[in-house]
């Protein structure tokens, strides 16, 4: 049975967002954690139309690369006229990250703030095969 969401996201893994910047790595030969916090992160609601408002975090272990936060920041704010389902999002926003900084793991946790008394948490991991 088709829901009334059907077709709304059809678009979330191509629509074009400003890259993630990166900056040489002067520690590749050590394993260290990255871990980065956006509490502002805002999109809206494919169905209503509605903000949403959710803590970004992001935690990697880099290799050659690491993440430029100005341009992480821009990344971020992009998705504040877009409209996303938590989960596509979340999933949408580690593919961009993995692919501009090619770390050897990241992680994502987003926590989106109580809407309609719902609480929602989405969380992803990624590790490069070999490492």
């Amino acid at each position: 049975m088709a829901s009334e969401y059907e077709g709304r996201q059809d678009y979330v893994r191509d629509i074009e967002l400003p890259g993630i910047e990166t900056v040489r790595n002067m520690y590749p030969d050590r394993d260290y954690t990255v871990e980065v916090e956006y509490p502002e992160f805002t999109t809206l609601c494919p169905k209503t139309g509605l903000p949403d408002f959710a803590t970004v975090r992001i935690s990697y272990v880099p290799d050659e690369r690491i993440a430029e936060l100005k341009s992480l920041k821009h990344y971020f704010i992009a998705y504040r006229d877009l409209g996303f389902f938590h989960e596509n999002f979340t999933n949408r926003i580690l593919d961009d990250f993995v692919r501009a900084v090619d770390p050897k793991e990241a992680h994502i946790e987003v926590r989106v703030n109580v809407r309609g008394g719902i609480l929602t948490t989405v969380r992803r991991s990624y590790r490069r095969k070999g490492v």
